[in-house]
């Protein structure tokens, strides 16, 4: 064997050698440097927003983004809460009594279901299957809605409808009342959301 065919013999080993520990040190850095960042659950679990809602006016709505859900930011008029108590009649859960601890917290457990009675907060997607609904807030005949319309939103998916409380209407694929999620106001004009004064 000649010292040519010993060196070259050397070198592929080496190479070889070299590679195989780069692979392996990768195989170790990468769940190493993973461990650092947020897991799956962490991200999914989301933090709490901050929103400053001092620029809504009556009758407006600001939807910002939690968990990766749409959540509304209504601000209802006083003709709009005074629908509210004119069409408990028509709704089939009007005291948040289904599965209140999952949908409904015990703050807005009333009426107008908020902290302030002029302040809508909610999860904007449908309790039937996950669609987003439409605000609706013009009253009267329209299409897809009944002639006496107060103003709500419309889940043109399957048809539900809910009031400008969250709550669904008698008769509706939507099993139950829009979620409320655990919210609190930190200042007259800043809301937090996804945290409440229990957390």
């Amino acid at each position: 064997m000649s010292e040519r065919q010993v060196d070259s013999s050397k070198r592929t080993w080496l190479i070889a050698s070299g590679c195989a520990g780069v692979v392996g040190g990768a195989a170790v850095a990468v769940p190493f440097v993973s461990s650092f960042q947020p897991s799956e659950r962490a991200r999914a679990a989301g933090a709490p927003v901050e929103v400053d809602i001092s620029s809504i006016k009556p009758g407006e709505m600001l939807t910002v983004e939690w968990r990766g859900k749409p959540v509304w930011i209504l601000r209802r008029t006083p003709e709009e809460l005074a629908a509210l108590k004119k069409i408990e009649g028509q709704l089939a859960d009007p005291n948040s009594q289904r599965k209140p601890d999952e949908l409904t917290p015990e703050y807005a457990r009333n009426e107008y279901r908020s902290i302030k009675p002029e302040f809508l907060v909610a999860v904007g997607i449908c309790t039937h299957l996950g669609c987003s609904p439409s605000p609706r807030f013009q009253t009267g005949p329209q299409p897809s809605l009944p002639d006496d319309w107060v103003g709500g939103f419309l889940c043109a998916c399957h048809g539900s409808t809910f009031d400008l409380a969250g709550r669904v209407y008698k008769n509706k694929p939507a099993p139950d009342n829009l979620e409320i999620p655990p919210h609190q106001y930190l200042s007259a004009t800043t809301l937090l959301i996804g945290e409440d004064k229990k957390a």
